[in-house]
């Protein structure tokens, strides 16, 4: 864009505030990076409970917001804080948002008034827009949980004198969540009852927020090419391919970028040793250390597989399982694991250092530290994904000389180049099918590249460091998406 833009991102989540996931390293990265390019950018999110405690540089901006929502008006608070450079408004409603969790309670049940909290937030973040006379050129919104606010903008503030030119654009995160909620809080959100047709808010008789939103914003995007391709599909699409091959080219894929900053073995400060393509001795001792702190035997020589994950059924780790045995009952290989989620899982990967003494390292739950000494220091790691939107695990893999074992799908099959036997050429090892002999075998190639075709493999890993995820160039796609949507607004 030639002119500054003014850019409100509007989101459930903002890393290091709210965060269950890449959207919101997604909103907590790119408003800074667009305000580095000249453009004014704010982010405006929900004040969640904990924030109260875990950020004391909040101030209230204002005090009393009204927000009508159906016939009622609402009144909330608004506070600030700041991301970097970047503004952070806080939209505060004890009713909706005094909780411990975002999206659910401790045991993973939805909140059942989800679809007025978020139906209310999103009103309440226009309603700000208007009151602070942000005069917005895009609103980006995010997932189901803003996905309302293109059809706000255009049902009751299309010649609003604050919003009336404001263009949107919806980012799609991961479409298996789509906002699906009983018809009873239609009322409440204000959509009109003319709207509550089959291609715009209708879902088998519920409200679906995602699919409104997709009907009604000027511009789509996902998180990376291969995704937006994917959900073009009834396989992957979770009911959605008809309404976004509707939109034709007004739906594309910008992969998500890497922060180097923090995802880079030369300047890692959570790292044992630091080290690059060039001088690969610092890798070698993270190897060693991890190997110690995760309690298996300390060998240079042998390969060490790394995992960090949620364990869900999306992640694919369940079909690791079913080979794993396999794998170490035939193959010379160490695995480290780190993650939480499903039970199931959890209880077998707890099993497995007893089960394969100094062999296997786990840790079931999360530590961050202990995710960047696994990047560092494995010689590999295991995605298995049944679908992948972006991932972000694989692009830090490759920057630290880890190479990725990679389902090929959405962002994965984007960011990983197949190893080529011939040449020693490619970044990484895919498969296709998600069945347990195909990780095993894909898992057998890996480690026989390793043991046979040393020379491949460091030629690999050259390769792979030298790859570039930034988010400059992401951010500049996402500068193009904007341009488009507002030529297309009128």
């Amino acid at each position: 864009m030639d002119q500054p833009l003014r850019i409100a991102f509007i989101a459930s989540e903002c890393a290091p505030f709210a965060k269950t996931g890449g959207l919101a390293d997604v909103v907590g990265t790119l408003p800074g990076i667009l305000r580095a390019l000249g453009h004014e950018t704010i982010i405006i999110i929900p004040r969640y409970r904990f924030l109260k405690s875990a950020d004391t540089s909040l101030t209230r901006r204002f005090s009393m917001l009204g927000v009508w929502m159906g016939n009622t008006v609402e009144w909330c608070a608004v506070d600030e804080t700041r991301s970097g450079d970047v503004p952070v408004y806080c939209i505060e409603m004890q009713k909706y948002f005094d909780r411990d969790g975002l999206y659910h309670d401790e045991r993973f049940n939805d909140y059942g008034d989800n679809a007025y909290r978020f139906g209310f937030f999103t009103r309440a973040a226009l309603q700000f827009l208007i009151d602070s006379r942000f005069y917005a050129d895009i609103v980006h919104v995010h997932d189901w949980q803003t996905a309302l606010a293109p059809a706000y903008l255009k049902i009751w503030h299309w010649n609003h004198h604050v919003l009336g030119r404001t263009a949107t654009v919806l980012t799609i995160h991961n479409i298996a969540y789509q906002g699906v909620y009983p018809l009873e809080s239609y009322d409440y959100l204000g959509l009109q009852w003319s709207n509550f047709t089959s291609e715009k808010f209708e879902d088998h008789g519920r409200i679906n927020f995602l699919k409104g939103g997709i009907h009604y914003s000027d511009m789509i995007t996902t998180v990376s090419p291969g995704y937006a391709r994917e959900t073009r599909t009834p396989e992957y699409a979770f009911g959605m391919a008809p309404y976004l091959n509707d939109r034709g080219d007004s739906y594309q894929g910008i992969l998500n970028g890497v922060d180097y900053s923090i995802w880079n073995p030369e300047v890692d400060s959570r790292i044992p040793a630091n080290f690059s393509a060039t001088d690969m001795i610092g890798k070698r001792r993270c190897k060693a250390v991890l190997q110690q702190r995760m309690g298996m035997t300390e060998n240079p020589d042998v390969m060490l597989i790394g995992v960090v994950s949620r364990l869900v059924s999306q992640k694919g780790l369940q079909i690791l399982t079913e080979c794993l045995p396999r794998i170490m009952d035939h193959m010379q290989v160490q695995w480290v694991i780190l993650g939480s989620g499903d039970p199931a899982q959890e209880d077998f990967f707890r099993r497995l250092p007893a089960r394969y003494p100094g062999q296997c390292g786990v840790y079931i739950g999360y530590d961050d530290e202990l995710a960047h000494w696994i990047e560092a220091g494995s010689d590999a790691f295991m995605m298995p994904s049944l679908y992948e939107p972006c991932g972000l695990n694989q692009m830090y893999s490759l920057r630290y000389g880890t190479l990725p074992i990679v389902r090929a799908t959405g962002g994965l099959d984007d960011t990983v180049d197949q190893y080529d036997e011939m040449s020693g050429n490619g970044t990484g090892f895919k498969f296709s099918e998600p069945t347990p002999d195909a990780i095993y075998y894909t898992v057998g190639w890996a480690v026989s590249t390793w043991y046979d075709r040393q020379d491949h493999y460091r030629k690999m890993q050259v390769s792979a460091m030298g790859k570039n995820f930034s988010w400059d160039r992401s951010a500049r796609e996402y500068l193009d998406v904007y341009a488009r949507a507002i030529q297309r607004k009128p």
